[in-house]
Order: C-alpha cells, then sequence, then structure tokens
C-alpha cells in the first residue's frame, strides 16, 4: 500500500515537473518571441538615415526658393527704386514666418494627437525632441525637427508669394502686422485642412501632393484681395512700369526651379520611387509651360520673351504642385501647356481687362496656375492617363472633390486676408506717404538704394 502511494506520489511529481518544464519552455518561447517584436518596434521608430539626409536637402532647396529665388525674381520685376525693399520685405516676412511657425503655426496646423487642430500644449514645440519623429506615408520615419523645418519653409514662401500684389506701396510694418495675422488666420487652418489627417478637405479625399491649394491658390487669391484693398500704385496703368532688370528675374526664376524639386519631391517626405516621379514631373511641366507661353506670344502677335520663358516657367511649375506625385509624365506635360495657355491669358488679357494693379501677377500665375494644377490633378490621376490611380478610380468623383478643394481655399483665403489688412490698416496704415512712392520705397523705407 505504501508503495503504492509512493509511486503514486512520484507519478504526480513527474507530471508537475514536466508541466512545470512546459510552462517555462512556452514562456521562454514568448519571451523570445516579444523580443524581436519589441526590437522591430523600437527599430521603426529611429529615423531612416536616408530620407532624413534627403530630407534636410529638401528643406534647404525651399529655402533657396525664397532668398535668394524669390526675392530676385520679384525684385527684378520692380522698378529700380523699389527694389531693396522688395527683397527686404520678401526676407523679413521669410523670417517672421520662421519664428511664427515654431511659437505656434506647427502646433496648430500638425497636432501631436491625431493631428489636432490648436494644439497649444505643443505651442514653442515643447512635445518635439531629437528623438520624436513624424510617419511619411509609409512606416518609415523622419525626425520630427526635420519635418517641422520642411514644413516651416512653405509656410515662410506662401507669405511671401503674397507679396507679389503689394509691392511698391505698402508699408514695411504694414506688411509685418499683416504677415502675422494671416499665417495664423488664413495659412495654418488651410494647411491644416489639406495636410493634418482629421482635416477637412483631408477627409474629402482631395489630392494636393504639394501644396496647389495651400500655397499657391491661397497665396495668389490673397494676394489680389490685398491688392484691391491697397489701391493701384500711382501713375497705373497710363505710366510705363517695366521690370527693371530681367537678368535678376531670370536667375531667380532658374533658383527657383531648382529649388521646386526640393519642394515637390520632398514632399513625398521619402527618397522613393514617388519622390523621383515628382522629380521628373517638375522637370518635364515646367519645360512645356516655358515653351507654350513662348509659343503663345508668337501666335498673339508678340515675339518670344525672356519673360515670357520666365512667367511660363513658374506657371508649369504652379500647376505641377498638386499633381507631381499624382500623375505620370504625359500628363504632367499637358497640364503644363494647359496651365501655361490659361494663365498668358489672365495676365495679358483679364488682367488688362478688369483694371486691377496686382503687381507682379501672383494672381494670374499662382491663383490661376494652382487652380489648373489643383482640378486637372483629378484627371491625370487617373491610371488611363499614365497617373498612378488605382483600378477603382473615378475621374468625375475625384475632379468634384477637388472643385470643393479649390472652393474653400478661395473663400478661406479672401475672407481671412480681408480681416488680415483690415487689422494691418488699423494698426499701421497700409500704403507710404505720395512722397515716398515717388522717391522709392528703397529710400522711403529703408534709407538705402539697390544702385549707386
Amino acid at each position: 500500500m505504501i508503495r503504492k502511494l509512493l509511486c503514486g506520489a512520484g507519478a504526480l511529481g513527474a507530471s508537475m515537473a514536466a508541466a512545470t518544464v512546459a510552462w517555462a519552455q512556452e514562456a521562454a518561447e514568448t519571451a523570445a518571441a516579444a523580443v524581436p517584436a519589441e526590437a522591430a518596434e523600437a527599430a521603426a521608430a529611429v529615423p531612416n538615415p536616408g530620407n532624413n539626409a534627403w530630407m534636410m536637402t529638401a528643406t534647404v532647396l525651399v529655402l533657396m526658393m525664397i532668398l535668394p529665388g524669390l526675392a530676385l525674381f520679384y525684385g527684378g520685376l520692380t522698378r529700380s527704386k523699389n527694389m531693396l525693399s522688395t527683397m527686404t520685405q520678401i526676407g523679413a516676412t521669410a523670417a517672421l514666418a520662421m519664428l511664427i511657425w515654431v511659437m505656434w503655426g506647427y502646433s496648430t496646423a500638425f497636432g501631436p494627437e491625431g493631428n489636432s487642430f490648436f494644439a497649444w500644449g505643443n505651442a514653442f514645440l515643447s512635445q518635439v525632441t531629437h528623438e520624436t519623429t513624424a510617419a511619411t506615408f509609409s512606416d518609415e520615419v523622419i525626425s520630427e525637427y526635420v519635418f517641422v523645418s520642411f514644413q516651416m519653409t512653405f509656410a515662410a514662401i506662401t507669405a511671401a508669394l503674397v507679396l507679389g500684389g503689394t509691392v511698391e506701396r505698402i508699408k514695411f510694418s504694414a506688411v509685418m502686422v499683416f504677415a502675422a495675422i494671416w499665417l495664423t488666420i488664413v495659412y495654418f487652418p488651410i494647411a491644416h485642412m489639406v495636410w493634418a489627417s482629421g482635416g477637412l478637405i483631408f477627409e474629402w479625399g482631395a489630392l494636393d501632393f504639394a501644396g496647389g491649394t495651400v500655397v499657391h491658390i491661397n497665396a495668389g487669391v490673397s494676394a489680389l484681395v490685398a491688392a484691391l484693398i491697397l489701391g493701384k500704385r500711382r501713375g497705373y496703368p497710363t505710366e510705363p512700369m517695366p521690370p527693371h532688370s530681367l537678368t535678376l528675374t531670370m536667375v531667380g526664376t532658374g533658383l527657383l526651379w531648382v529649388g521646386w524639386f526640393g519642394f515637390n519631391a520632398g514632399s513625398e517626405l521619402e527618397a522613393d520611387g514617388v519622390a523621383g516621379l515628382a522629380m521628373i514631373n517638375t522637370f518635364v511641366a515646367t519645360a512645356s509651360a516655358a515653351l507654350v507661353w513662348m509659343l503663345t506670344e508668337r501666335l498673339m502677335g508678340h515675339k518670344g520673351s525672356a519673360l515670357g520663358f520666365c512667367s511660363g516657367v513658374i506657371a508649369g511649375l504652379v500647376a505641377i504642385t498638386p499633381a507631381a506625385g499624382n500623375s505620370g509624365p504625359f500628363g504632367a506635360i499637358v497640364l503644363g501647356a494647359v496651365a501655361s495657355v490659361v494663365c498668358y491669358f489672365a495676365v495679358a488679357k483679364l488682367k488688362p481687362a478688369l483694371g486691377y494693379d496686382e503687381s507682379l501677377d501672383a494672381f494670374g500665375i499662382h491663383a490661376v496656375g494652382g487652380i489648373i494644377g489643383a482640378i486637372g490633378t483629378g484627371i491625370v490621376y487617373s491610371p488611363a492617363l499614365g497617373g498612378p490611380g488605382g483600378d477603382d478610380f473615378v475621374m468625375g468623383a475625384q475632379v468634384v472633390t477637388q472643385i470643393q478643394a479649390v472652393l474653400v481655399a478661395i473663400v478661406w483665403a479672401a475672407v481671412g486676408t480681408a480681416i488680415a489688412v483690415f487689422i494691418a490698416k488699423l494698426v499701421t496704415g497700409l500704403r507710404v506717404s505720395p512722397e515716398v512712392e515717388v522717391e522709392g520705397l528703397d529710400l522711403g523705407e529703408h534709407g538705402e538704394r539697390a544702385y549707386n
């Protein structure tokens, strides 16, 4: 009997030991499986060095678009007495935009929790460190500081583009007040609506690869509204006001085209095949638009001009911006050509017919070209035209969505700009005195001359 009990106890002990060993093995296997998962998760949070390096390069390219690119492009188009004033307004506006972006712009447009709007807890980048990351369009991430800097240059150049409608007659102090208000109530909300997950236009499914609505329609419409409120330059349109240096405008055009590769290809946030698609589209759409503008001049009985070439380059760049990664190369060529023709007539025919003085054609090229590009993106996205759309792509539905996005951008920009201009008028006044306008804003506003 005792022997049976001892045997039974031994069997029970052996069974328990076996169960313990099995549990230990299972626990070890679970732990072993968990380690790679945790390691993979940790590795996924580390920025890809190649993508990070590309995005840092793209950010600097966009900065080059502002200074010196846009400054020389706009400066060359003005009269010599306003050259430094124009360049200074662009540079100072960009610098102000950078500071505001860090203080409250980024936290307004791209909140940390589901990209919420007005995430004031992240003001002054309080929740951003050298270890935090920003997601790209795949499983990769980049440093959040790099993403903040890249988006910061977009805010800076958009605010500077608006000045194309107001140069040669607006006070420098008014520019600074206007820029601060405009960025806050116009640019940041539209950037959130279009690019942040949870944004109104983003949720609609509108396509805007690099800023057709956020940058170009926004800036162009704002330039027109600001110009209409500000009033015409003294002597316009009876006095000739030709560009004082098309040489500098051509140099600025070249810098803008080169920098635009950071603008467009950089908007993929990765150095991948889509970035390559955006790159070739930025080449061919721009080339198409430049030559078509000059051809249109010839067909209208004029000589193909350097100014026409520069204007065509910008029109093509603007039009391809929303479609850069959303079109095949052939679609990009057609889109650039169409935008060039429409922008030509907006500048050469519509502007004189309506009589508004929007100094450097920010509306005629950026707003009009941006509208063509934004709506056209809904067409060239089609796989039947070489675009990257899937088998379930419905062109009509997408075009309707694109039109809705364009209308929201136009209305928001127009109303917000009017508010910002009137606030600047109350704070500083808008126009320089008649004496300063005749003398030139270089001397009157800054005490300097561009040329001795």
